[in-house]
Formats: structure tokens, C-alpha cells, sequence
């Protein structure tokens, strides 16, 4: 794929040639449409003048939203008010009020050991798994690395840095403690080396350090915890040990009184041990919590470790000593647990995910005050939560961050920029009645930083399907996140009971529900749900409540030839029950209907059933129809991989690798179901009916022009190769069943077009192959078969397996075969899919002189067919008369699967495709007037009748083309890529124009003008290391952009230049100026008798002067990019010219230490000139000119 890299020279590449306007933008170049003529490619192209050039493009990641993934550290700055989460994969996430949400990543991605804030200075020092220190600077809005501290010797095991100091402690696996100079990031000289730490006397090595702190009494004395229960309290000045305690169960962490007298250690045993300065010999108390206390008076039974434990002091009440583990070993399906224990109460608050870290806030940021605790932040795998300590039953927090978006995983994403402003308002009006009971009454606790909404005001809304069969519906306004509304589509159907999974028509043993597409219409609020157990619901918007039933209907739908191929659309029946049509319309169904001959031989059964009792349906959306694709001889029904929906005509589309069906929503019927087949009637470009030995030759031409590729419709979940469908629980669509002597004799009148067909197809399915991972794919089947694999399904076997969504990373990225081998079952079936639907208003024949309502369909062997909608002339015999669906013989091709459609009027606008107004179905007031439905056919910019003329644009994976209707010429087209394939393509508007918008299988992002197609942008941005990125991908108005980056968060991006340049004032300020608490007053006597002793200076004892250099091959320190270059990216308002004032001082201050210095060194040599002159002069001084 060639890369743009001047796109100044892009803007002018516009081709002569009449069909080939493309150029040689894309890999492959472009190639003139046979079809094209100057005439009629020529006048359109006078008329339009487009607007969009690549100065309007740029991508920028905009924000994370969700639940940092893999999280292994916790850190809380009290003064500031803010949360740092570091994580396995080496990113930090910084929380603050809602709104200031800060994500940023190490380059090296190593896990993050510990974080620690320098507090209220805004900066974070993090500790990586490479054994790298990081200083972060949080006073910009995008922080930056300023300095980076990489030890090569030793690993890092543990960090401590004092409150108000500059020196930073760390602790090794070796047992040594080294310290840093946090403003320099240099070592000092100063070294607590283990076998000096420990008592000569001992033999072994006491471990690694697992805990550091200073004495809140003494900031002189430093604790050492070591791993094998050793602790060591050494003197800094003196450079030896006071005291050593030894316990002879391993510690994980210890915690000070704030007196500094006594100090508790939580031990392997599931014991907390309690000492005291002045003894160290034994600890003055020893519990085990959670032990079974012993009848014979022997030591409690040991329990499981204790990771953690916090010591907290209070004024008025008895100490808190909260820990995490340290449960019996009998329980042993006990959830992991948080334990409270306040004077004698103990509290045991269970999880629901294994703890990873926690912390308690407290009012002081002073060790050595009384701590005064109010709150636990408890960091789960997945989960984080606040519990309140100021109120006896602990009631946790409500948390305003969207950290649940993968509360069950996401299967589907939907993303609406610039959609209708009432939306957000009337949806969180009807979500906030499910909210829960029973949260703290205080406020969120995390509450640092600044926000302000941005100059970007238009509404945004994400929707996300779920495995459970939910959808959420989010308000994503202004690159905040925020939840609106749930919507559970699983409510319509029973309840599976378990151990019935293989008696009934299951098709899917896991997650039965999971939400496989969506589709929305915001203007008419109708919502369109596709389900992985083929299955259709459309729901319509209400605010009141209603107790109804639940309106079903059963398609059938077989890949089949019949004798008719061209059916006639008025025979098409008006009842719902597709097994109970007369035999004479048998071909309409794209089936025969069979009784079922065999005992077990499943037909005309769904795979799950509706509910049949009325059903309470509270205010929101609301079930309106449900539609099952059934069982058919035997075979289940294949996965729906295409949907559209239609509220001004009141229809619904969908289709799978079998065929069509479209459905009569208003009137509850089945307009059309049939195999793809039987849609092109005599327009099948194939001839899978030879007519004549001429059209014959010219398939063979076609074939042999046509580059075959796999065809794919990756955008919902499911994967067609070559019309071999696997679903997104990757279901094969290879069937094993019987032929009879009618259907060989039907397969043999299919002509000998389709057979070579099928082999082609599949010989290129084991020749292309996708460079984007290490391991890389055997070929383009493989990579599709991943991105959506969830479970296999192979009828030859009559077997069925399935794996949940929610699986182990690895497991994700490891192949999901199907059980039969890629290229037999691909040659003994091969299908064409349904990939592409859309319902617009458009001329659907060449001699068309109005335009009238039409389906376009595409498939997965890059045919659009396109479907003439006959609708009643009144809306009053709308839901009377019945709709008429007839194929108008169109047929356009391009080469791979076909992804999207869409329609601009003869100046280049977007047609919007006609929908009805909103009216709320459910309203008090049902007069004339409220019943009769508001259409709007077109949108405001073409008012008139749009022109004599409109261009379709059509983008399938392979290359995008736009026709002039109702002429159908090709104007232009653009091959995007030859060596990988399109995941998704959008139409979408930005800046009061519309362009076509791509993301392609090897990570590039592109932008396509329209309608002359010219390269906008290119970008190798997003390489799809998993494929989640592409299932999720999805592209919205505005230059907006979202997917899945991890299980658990959704990455937003931008490719608007306007936006990249507006981000800085919409991202929140992480640091804002709050003075520090002064201590409090501790009094004389107290100062005089045990207070904090006399005042430490670290300075004179760390510093070079003192201590020395550290050796150089110890750590080698690393400038970072966050310095100066760092900080002015980041300037902006008030804080952004104080920035930019610090930054001209500090480049003044670095020119002036520059020109300090070169006056210095020719002072220097000014004085060597002088020297060797005086010298000279001395040499020669009494000498006579002509003895020189």
C-alpha cells in the first residue's frame, strides 16, 4: 500500500480520463469503470465543487474511557484530590473529578510496579517492571515523561517517598536500598547495603525489600521490611541499625502507628503482628484474624496472607487496621475480602473481583498527626470501588466514571455525532428511575482537578451491545462519558433453562442473547437489535408504561435453486407463519417445506422462544416485534450479517449467507425471504442458469477480469468467506445433508458456471495472507475466522461447542477454527452473503424518471442489487394494503464484499434516507391528529425534488464507486487497496461536507473525497494487533472515531484537523494550585519529650558532597521528551501563558548560562593570550633588533 506523504500533491490528483478519476492514490492505482463515458461522467463533475482538503484531516487520539485493563498499582495524592492506576501493559490512568480522565502510556510497555505522587507538585514517579524509574509531569494537560532512571544491576522491588521530600527511596530484590534525587533523577552515593542492614551473625540473605518508610517520629530513621520477616530500623545519620525484629513468617507489608512508637506487620500466615520500639526481641501482640481459635489452647490455624494492611489513627474514636486476604483456608469458594477492624468490630466486605491494591484516605497528608480516616479506595481486577468509613455499615460510593462499560463483555459498537439534542435528556430522564438504593450520601471523594466543556458542543451518543444481550446507551458529549440508559433484550424470550441446551434448537450453548449488530434511528427513535441466535427485535420509543404481549413472527430462509427464479411479488403471502405457505409459493421462501421424517429432525422451530404471557415494559424501549429465522430441514439457522430499518416505510431488512428477508414491522408480516440466488433473478451476472452459449463466454470473462477475493462483512461480527459463513461465535454454514435425486438433478441445472466459481474463490483463499501480526494468519480466512471467532459449529458432526465472550486475552489471540478443514468446507458450500443493506429514496431502474422508495443490497461477492419498494399511496391504506418487494433487474459490481451505501443529491449533499417523526406510541391523548404519522422524505438541503440526477456511492473491502443515477454509469472509482482488505467504511460529514471515510485490515486509515473520490488522508495508524480493534471499530460525524482497545476501555480518535486542534482546551487540567495544610501544632511539651526529633537534613547527607557518586553502570539516567518541548505542546488559557512566560524565563535563563559560559572560556583564553604574550615579551625583552 503506498503512504501519502505530501498532501498538498494529493489535492491535485484528479484524473483526465473519464473513469479513472483515482489515480494512482491507492495500492493498485485507480481503474476506469467499462462502463464509463466522457458525457456522462463529464457534466456532473463541472457542477460540483467540493470543499474538503487533507489540510481538514488529522488523527489524534482523543480520550480512554472505561476500566484501565489489567491493573497492578494504586496511588492517591490527598492534597490534590486525585488517582493514578497503573497497569500490566505499562499504561497510567489519572482520575479526578468526572471530566479529568488522563490516560498516558510507557514507550516501553512494562507493567507498572508502584506509583507515587509528589504531593500537591504536581508529579508522579512510577516504577516499571524493566526495572525503570519515570518522573511524570502532571502540570500539562497531556503529561510527559521528564526524566527516566533505568537500573541495570538490580530489580526494584519497592519505592517510598517522604511527604515534602526531594529524595526518593528504593528498595531491591537484592535487599539493597538506593536513593534518588527526584529534581535531578541522578543516584546518589548513599547506599543501605543488606549484609550491613542485617546482624553478622545471621547466615542467610534476608530477601528482597518489600517495604520502606521513614519514622514519623524521626525522619532520620528508615524502615526496612524484608521478605523472610526481618525488619530493620535503620539510623540515616549514624549509617547503621538501631534495631532488628525478626518473625519467622514471610511480611507483605507493614504500617506505623503515626506516633512512630509501634509499627504492624501483616505476615504470610494470615497473622498481623504489633511492635514496639523500646522490645523489639517479640512483637507485643499477635493475631490472626480471621483463625479458628483452638480448644486446647494451641496457636490460632494459619490462614491465607495478608497482602496488605493500613494502620489509621483517629482523634475520637479507636484506630482502624484495614487489610485485604488473610481468609481460613476452609472457606475455600470465599470471595476475596476487604476486613474493617475498628475497636472490636470487625467487618468483612466481600468482592466481587480479586483485590489488586487499596488505599485509605485520610484528612492529613502528615505521617505523624492523628489520620483521621474517611474512605478505602479498593482496586479490583475489574472494579474500583470507594467504601465510606465515616458511617458503621460502610456503604460504598456511587461512581460517576464509566467504568462498566464491560460489566458484561462488549460484542458490538454504534457511534451518533451531531444527533438530535433531545435525545440525551429524554433518555437519562427514563434511565435514572432503574438507578440503585443504597449508596453513601457524600460526595465522590476523588475530586481534583479542573474541567470546562470545550468550544465542541454538538451531542454525541455511543450505544455498545453485550453478551448478555443488554445494549447501554451512553452520552459521549463533549469526550466525557457518561451512562444514559441499559436496555435488556434478553427480557423477551424465556429464561433458558440449564441442561435443556441440546434437546432444544440451540444454536449457541453460551451467551444465547449476545447483541450481534444494532441499528439505530435517532429521529425516529425506532431501535433495531440482531442477535447471535438469529433473531431480530425492533423497538419503539415510549415514556409511559405498558403491560402487552409480544408480537413474533418465523422466517425461513434456505439456500436453495428452484425452478423460479424470477418470482412475482403480488403472490407473496400476508401471514406471518412462513411453514404454513402453499405449496405453489414454496421458491418465495427460498425453501420446500419438509416434514420432518426423522425423529429428532428439527423444522420451522427458532432457537429461542418469545415469551406468549403479557409482559410489563416500563418507560423507555419498548419490545414492538420479534423475528426468528428457524430451523429447516434439520439445519440451523445461520447468524444475520447485515440489518436496516426503516420507519417511513415501516420495514425491516435482514439478511444472513442464505439470503433476504424483509419484514412488514407496521402490518406484522413477511414481505420476502428468499436466497440470494433467487434476487437476481435473469440479472445473475453468474448464470447459474445459462441462457445462451454467448452470456456464458461472457461470465468466463468476467471471471478471469474479476481479482476473487474473500468477501467479508466484518462490521457485524461474522465472518463469510466466499459466502461461507462462520459466525461471530463463528458458525460454519457448511451443511451436511442428504442430497436427494431432485436435487442433484437441480444442482446439475445450476450450469457449469458456479463449480470453477467455488474453487477459484477458494484457491485465493489460501493465497492471500495479512502481514499485521507477529504470528501472522495462513491466510485472509484465518484472520476473519479470529476476529470473530467465539464458538465453532459443524453439522457434519452434529456437534456444538462455544467459548463465552469473555475470554483470556491469550485465548482471544490464538485461532478459533472451525472443526472442518478451511478449504473443503468452503468448496463443498460456498455462499453468498448478505453483507450490505440500505432503504433510501433513488432511481431503481436506468430509465427511471422519478425517484422512488428502493432497498440496495449488497453481497458478499461485491453484487449490489437493488429492490423496488411499492408502497400504499395513503397513509391511511398503509396499514391495509400490502407492500409490494420486486427486484428492478439492477445489478452493479465491485470487486469484494460490499460494506456500505449511501446517496448524495446532484450538488453533492447527503441524502438523509426518509424516516418518520417520533411520536410516542404509547400517548394519552390518542386523537386524529396524534395518529397520523409525520414522514420526512428528504432532508432540508434538497428540498425541491433533488435534481434529475443522484450519484451512489457504494465502498466495498476491496474498492469504492460512485454511479451516476438513474444512468447507472460508473463516474469514478478508486481501488483503496489490493494487498489487505477494508474492516469499515462510513459516509460521514465533516465541516458542512461529506466524505467517505475507511479502516483498512493493515492499520491505515483513509479519507476519500466525494464524489470524485481523491485520497484526503492516509494514515498506517491503528495496526489490528487484536481483533477486537476490528470488531469494534466504528467512525462517526465530525471526524470522530471509537473502538475497543482492551476488553474493558474504549479508545475515541479523531481525523479532524479542527478538533486535533481544539483537544487542548477540552482535556481537564490534572493539577490545579491548592495550598498545603499547615501541620498541626503539637505543642511544647510534646515537641520537647516525643515529638519529632531534631531537624533531619537529607540534603547534607545524600549529597554529592556527602555521599559521593553512585557508580555509573548502577542506573543510567534517561532525559525525558516532557522537558521544555514537552510543555509548550500543552500551553493553553491563563495557565498556558504562565506556562509559556516560565518556559521564555527558563529558555532565557538557558541562553544566558550559555553565554555565561562562552564569556568564561574566552576570559580563559584572553588570559592564555596574555600569558604566552607576557612570556614573549619577556623571551625577547633586552634583546637587540638584529639579533632576532
Amino acid at each position: 500500500m503506498k503512504k501519502f506523504n505530501f498532501r498538498k500533491v494529493l489535492d491535485g490528483l484528479t484524473a483526465s480520463s473519464p473513469g479513472g478519476s483515482a489515480g494512482g492514490g491507492g495500492a493498485g492505482g485507480g481503474s476506469a469503470h467499462p462502463g464509463g463515458t466522457a458525457g456522462a461522467a463529464g457534466t456532473p463533475r463541472e457542477e460540483i465543487q467540493e470543499t474538503l482538503t487533507s489540510d481538514y484531516f488529522q488523527i489524534c487520539k482523543t480520550v480512554r474511557h472505561g476500566f484501565p485493563y489489567l491493573p497492578t498499582a494504586l496511588a492517591f495524592d490527598p492534597v490534590q484530590k486525585i488517582l493514578a492506576i497503573g497497569t500490566r501493559t505499562g499504561a497510567i490512568r489519572i482520575l479526578g473529578r468526572p471530566g479529568v480522565d488522563c490516560y498516558c502510556q510507557h514507550e516501553s510497555g512494562a507493567a507498572v510496579l508502584q506509583l507515587q505522587f509528589l504531593i500537591n507538585e504536581g508529579a508522579l514517579v512510577s516504577a516499571c517492571a524493566d526495572d525503570t524509574l519515570h518522573l511524570w509531569n502532571l502540570r500539562q494537560k497531556r503529561p510527559a515523561i521528564l526524566h527516566s532512571l533505568k537500573f541495570n544491576r538490580e530489580r526494584i522491588t519497592y519505592c517510598h517517598l517522604p511527604f515534602q521530600s526531594k529524595w526518593l527511596y528504593v528498595g531491591t530484590e537484592r535487599g539493597n536500598t538506593h536513593i534518588v534525587n527526584i529534581e535531578s533523577f541522578i543516584l546518589s552515593g548513599y547506599v543501605i547495603m543488606w549484609n550491613k542492614a542485617i546482624e553478622l551473625s545471621t547466615k542467610t540473605h534476608p530477601g528482597p525489600v518489600v517495604h520502606l518508610s521513614d519514622s514519623p517520629r524521626d525522619e532520620g530513621k528508615l524502615l526496612i521490611g524484608y521478605e523472610n520477616g526481618t525488619v530493620v530500623f535503620w539510623d540515616l545519620r549514624s549509617k547503621r541499625a538501631d534495631l532488628r525484629a525478626y518473625y519467622d513468617e514471610a511480611i507483605h507489608s507493614v504500617a506505623w502507628h503515626h506516633e512512630g512508637k509501634q509499627f504492624m506487620c501483616s505476615h504470610s500466615d494470615g497473622s498481623l503482628t504489633l511492635w514496639n520500639l523500646k522490645s523489639p526481641n517479640r512483637p507485643f501482640q499477635t493475631t490472626i484474624p480471621h483463625g479458628k481459635i483452638q480448644r486446647d489452647g494451641k496457636k490460632p490455624e494459619s490462614c491465607k496472607p495478608i497482602l496488605k494492611v493500613e494502620y489509621k489513627t483517629c482523634k475520637n474514636s479507636e484506630p482502624f487496621v484495614i487489610f485485604s486476604g488473610g481468609l481460613s483456608y476452609d472457606k475455600a469458594c470465599r470471595r476475596p475480602s476487604l476486613t474493617i477492624m475498628h475497636g472490636k468490630a470487625i467487618t468483612v466486605l466481600e468482592m466481587d473481583h480479586p483485590i489488586v491494591d487499596f488505599l485509605t484516605l485520610c484528612e492529613t497528608p502528615y505521617p505523624n498527626e492523628f489520620q483521621e480516616p474517611y474512605a478505602v479506595v479498593v482496586l479490583l481486577e475489574k472494579d474500583l470501588i470507594v467504601v465510606d468509613l465515616t458511617q458503621s455499615n460502610f456503604p460504598i460510593f456511587e461512581n460517576p466514571y464509566p467504568i462498566d462499560i464491560h460489566e458484561s463483555p462488549v460484542t458490538c459498537t454504534e457511534y451518533f455525532a451531531d444527533c438530535p439534542p433531545d435525545l440525551i435528556p429524554v433518555l437519562y430522564s427514563v434511565g435514572a428511575k432503574h438507578k440503585k438504593q443504597g449508596y453513601s450520601n457524600k460526595e465522590w471523594p476523588i475530586s481534583g482537578g479542573a474541567w470546562n466543556l470545550g468550544a465542541q458542543t454538538y451531542p454525541e451518543i455511543i450505544i455498545t451491545g453485550h453478551a448478555d444481550g443488554s445494549v447501554k446507551f451512553w452520552d459521549a458529549s463533549a469526550i466525557t462519558l457518561q451512562m444514559l440508559y441499559k436496555l435488556k433484550t434478553s427480557k423477551v424470550f424465556e429464561k433458558q433453562k440449564s441442561g435443556e441446551g441440546k434437546a432444544t434448537a440451540e444454536i449457541v450453548e453460551e451467551d444465547p442473547f449476545a447483541v450481534q449488530m444494532m441499528y439505530w434511528c435517532p429521529e425516529s427513535r425506532i431501535f433495531c437489535v440482531a442477535g447471535v441466535s438469529a433473531y431480530v427485535v425492533i423497538y419503539r420509543f415510549s415514556k409511559h408504561e405498558v403491560n402487552t404481549e409480544i408480537a413474533s413472527l418465523e422466517v425461513r430462509l434456505q439456500y436453495e435453486v428452484e425452478d423460479i427464479i424470477t418470482p412475482e411479488p403480488e403472490i407473496i403471502p400476508q401471514f406471518p407463519d412462513a411453514s404454513s405457505q402453499l405449496p405453489s409459493l414454496k421458491s418465495l421462501s427460498g425453501s420446500t417445506n419438509t416434514v420432518a421424517c426423522e425423529g429428532m429432525m428439527k423444522d420451522s422451530i427458532p432457537c429461542l422462544s418469545v415469551k406468549t404471557r403479557p409482559v410489563r415494559m416500563p418507560p423507555g424501549y419498548q419490545a414492538d416485534l420479534v423475528i426468528q429465522l428457524v430451523w429447516v430441514d434439520g439445519e440451523p439457522p445461520q447468524q444475520i450479517t447485515s440489518l436496516a430499518v426503516n420507519s417511513a416505510y415501516g420495514l425491516v431488512a435482514f439478511g444472513n449467507c442464505n439470503g433476504l428477508a424483509v419484514v412488514d414491522f407496521m402490518q406484522k408480516t413477511v414481505l420476502l425471504s428468499m436466497g440470494t440466488l433467487e434476487l437476481y433473478g435473469s440479472s445473475d451476472p453468474y448464470q447459474r442458469q445459462p441462457r445462451s452459449p454467448r452470456k456464458s463466454k461472457q461470465f468466463a470473462a468476467v471471471k478471469g477480469s474479476r481479482k476473487l477475493s474473500l468477501p467479508t462483512d466484518l462490521k457485524t461480527d461474522l465472518d463469510h468467506v466466499n459466502g461461507h459463513c462462520t459466525s461471530p461465535t463463528s458458525q460454519s454454514c457448511s451443511s451436511g445433508k442428504r442430497l436427494s435425486s431432485a436435487d442433484v438433478s437441480k444442482a446439475n441445472r445450476r450450469g457449469p458456471g458456479r463449480p470453477p466459481f467455488r474453487k477459484a474463490q477458494s484457491a485465493a483463499c489460501m493465497e492471500i495472507s495479512l502481514p499485521v501480526t507477529t504470528e501472522g494468519y495462513i491466510s485472509r480466512r484465518a484472520m476473519l475466522q479470529q476476529l470473530h471467532g467465539i464458538s465453532s459449529f459443524s453439522h457434519d458432526e452434529r456437534h456444538c461447542t462455544a467459548h463465552t465472550w469473555m475470554n483470556k486475552e491469550n485465548r482471544e489471540n490464538s485461532f478459533s477454527r472451525s472443526r472442518s478443514s478451511s478449504v473443503s468446507s468452503i468448496d463443498r458450500d460456498s455462499k453468498e452473503a448478505i453483507t450490505a443493506l440500505y432503504f433510501m429514496e433513488s432511481f431503481a431502474r436506468k430509465n427511471d424518471s422519478a425517484v422512488s422508495p428502493c432497498l440496495w443490497v449488497g453481497t458478499g461477492l461485491g453484487m449490489v442489487l437493488i429492490l423496488s419498494l411499492n408502497l400504499p399511496a395513503s397513509d391511511d391504506l398503509r396499514q391495509s394494503e400490502p407492500v409490494m418487494v420486486s427486484p428492478s433487474g439492477t445489478v452493479l459490481t465491485l470487486k469484494g464484499a460490499v460494506l456500505t451505501f449511501a446517496c448524495l443529491d446532484c450538488t453533492g449533499t447527503l441524502i438523509h434516507p426518509p424516516y418518520e417523526v417520533w411520536r410516542d406510541p404509547h400517548s394519552a391523548d390518542d386523537g386524529e391528529k396524534t395518529r397520523k404519522r409525520k414522514l420526512v422524505m428528504h432532508s432540508p438541503s434538497s428540498s425541491q425534488d433533488m435534481g434529475d440526477h443522484q450519484f451512489a456511492v457504494i465502498c466495498s473491502e476491496k474498492q469504492a464507486k460512485v454511479f451516476s443515477l438513474p444512468s447507472q454509469t460508473c463516474l469514478y472509482v478508486h481501488n483503496i487497496t489490493e494487498t489487505s482488505f477494508l474492516l469499515q467504511a462510513d459516509v460521514v460529514t465533516l465541516c458542512n461536507s461529506v466524505c467517505l471515510a475507511c479502516f483498512c485490515a493493515n492499520g491505515h486509515i483513509m479519507t476519500l473525497s466525494l464524489p470524485s473520490l481523491r485520497p484526503l488522508l492516509d494514515i498506517n495508524y491503528l495496526p489490528v494487533t487484536d481483533m477486537r480493534i476490528a470488531r469494534t471499530f466504528c467512525f462517526s460525524n465530525e471526524g470522530q472515531a471509537l473502538y475497543l482497545s482492551s476488553p474493558t476501555e474504549i479508545q475515541r480518535l479523531t481525523y479532524s484537523q479542527e478538533m486535533c486542534d481544539n483537544l487542548q482546551d477540552m482535556l481537564g487540567d490534572l493539577f490545579t494550585p491548592v495550598e498545603t495544610p499547615e501541620a498541626q501544632n503539637r505543642g511544647f511539651l510534646k515537641g520537647l519529650f516525643g515529638g519529632s526529633g531534631q531537624a533531619f537534613d537529607r540534603e547534607e547527607l545524600f549529597g554529592e558532597a556527602t555521599a559521593g557518586k553512585a557508580s555509573r553502570s548502577l542506573a543510567q539516567h534517561i532525559p525525558g521528551s516532557g522537558g521544555i518541548e514537552g510543555v509548550r505542546g500543552a500551553a493553553g488559557g491563563v495557565i498556558g501563558d504562565l506556562t509559556r512566560a516560565r518556559i521564555a524565563l527558563d529558555e532565557r535563563g538557558q541562553k544566558l548560562g550559555e553565554l555565561d559560559e562562552r564569556t568564561a572560556s574566552m576570559m580563559a583564553s584572553a588570559e592564555a593570550f596574555s600569558k604566552h604574550a607576557h612570556e614573549v615579551m619577556l623571551k625577547y625583552k633586552d634583546k637587540k633588533w638584529y639579533q632576532f
